[in-house]
């Protein structure tokens, strides 16, 4: 793990073409009965002239990065005042530009630069009182908008949730207004098992889980029973009411678990102020409400940053690190190992291009 974190301020390979590279995948480490890429983040972006970049990432099982030949417009890798990046889910990308949201596979290393796919959505609409100009997080129901029935979720900063289907003929958008504030700033997910949209309250003690047929207006709520809470020193719970705090939903689907994670980050003190983990807590969710608190999720491997959270199996892809948890955000890079003794964090500052953590990708 710190050889990991040791290299990701730096390029250590070549430049393989992408095709190479598709082929070079399958033989060293991936998945190849589901054949599927490993979980991967972009690490960088070489400007290569005419307002394009070439794509530099780092796979959840590897120890380098790698130089890919694969181009995506320098707009989508800096900041620019036209076209914002919202957020990502399934390893496409969410861009908002003159009222309308697009979605854009061109972040995603696996998928063609040659032909690069692009869906616009309808034109945003803002239920009164209401605003669409800062979004929350995107998150999509299946792999691709362009499956039949795909629904894909947008949540602002506020009372408004807003749904549609991209790959139907006359499509638009369900809009929703939340009437309880703790929704407000929560982040959705959707959660496959239940095949319904969720909301995470700020605090993490109610879920609201939407069904279109069925809860357009009136949302299903759960209220969380926080249990097996660990014992914390007096200065231990002064370090974590001084910290901020964020909650994520994130489901297994290959065993059908959902947990709740709870991040506490602070400003580091010297230079440029950026965030650090300071703590992590993890609760695993029961169907009647209860969050178990634990150190130990298995074999799986948690990935949370700007994208929609997942979780992957770290058998299937050997050389990740079981029982564990890889957290990115715009200034920071962190792998949290999970023990039933402590809980160890690594972490490094950096200015991330895309905030992305890429979900494992069937290979065609």
């Amino acid at each position: 793990m710190s050889l990991l974190l040791s290299r990701l301020p730096k390029l250590c390979c070549g430049k393989p073409g992408l095709i190479r590279y598709s082929l070079l995948i399958l033989s060293n480490g991936f998945s190849t009965s589901l054949r599927q890429t490993p979980p991967c983040t972009i690490i960088t972006a070489r400007y290569c002239g005419e307002g394009l970049n070439n794509l530099v990432i780092m796979n959840a099982n590897g120890k380098c990065c790698v130089d890919l030949e694969k181009k995506v417009p320098t707009e989508l890798v800096e900041e620019n005042d036209a076209t914002v990046t919202i957020g990502a889910s399934n390893g496409w990308v969410a861009t908002f530009k003159d009222g309308v949201v697009r979605l854009q596979d061109d972040l995603n290393p696996f998928a063609s630069d040659t032909n690069p796919k692009r869906i616009p959505l309808p034109p945003l609409v803002t239920l009164p009182g209401c605003q669409t100009q800062v979004v929350t997080n995107v998150a999509m129901s299946s792999p691709s908008p362009e499956d039949e029935d795909c629904v894909v979720a947008v949540k602002f900063l506020g009372p408004q949730l807003s749904f549609c289907r991209p790959a139907q003929s006359k499509t638009g958008w369900t809009n929703v207004r939340i009437e309880n504030p703790c929704f407000f700033p929560s982040r959705v997910m959707f959660c496959k098992r239940d095949d319904m949209f969720c909301l995470l309250g700020s605090g993490g003690h109610l879920i609201g889980s939407w069904d279109l047929g069925k809860h357009t207006n009136k949302p299903k709520i759960q209220r969380l029973r926080f249990q097996n809470l660990p014992e914390l020193t007096r200065s231990k719970q002064e370090r974590l009411h001084s910290c901020c705090t964020s909650e994520h939903l994130v489901e297994s689907r290959s065993t059908g678990e959902t947990f709740l994670v709870k991040l506490y980050r602070k400003a580091t003190a010297n230079g440029r102020v950026k965030m650090k983990t300071r703590a992590l807590m993890v609760f695993k969710l029961e169907e009647e409400g209860n969050a178990i608190y634990t150190q130990d999720i298995g074999g799986l491997c948690i990935f949370i940053s700007k994208c929609e959270p997942f979780c992957v199996p770290a058998s299937s892809f050997p050389g990740m690190c079981p029982n564990s948890i890889e957290l990115l955000d715009v200034d920071e890079r962190a792998i949290v190992n999970l023990h039933y003794s402590s809980t160890s964090i690594r972490s490094v500052n950096y200015t991330s291009v895309a905030p992305y953590h890429i979900p494992p990708q069937n290979i065609v």
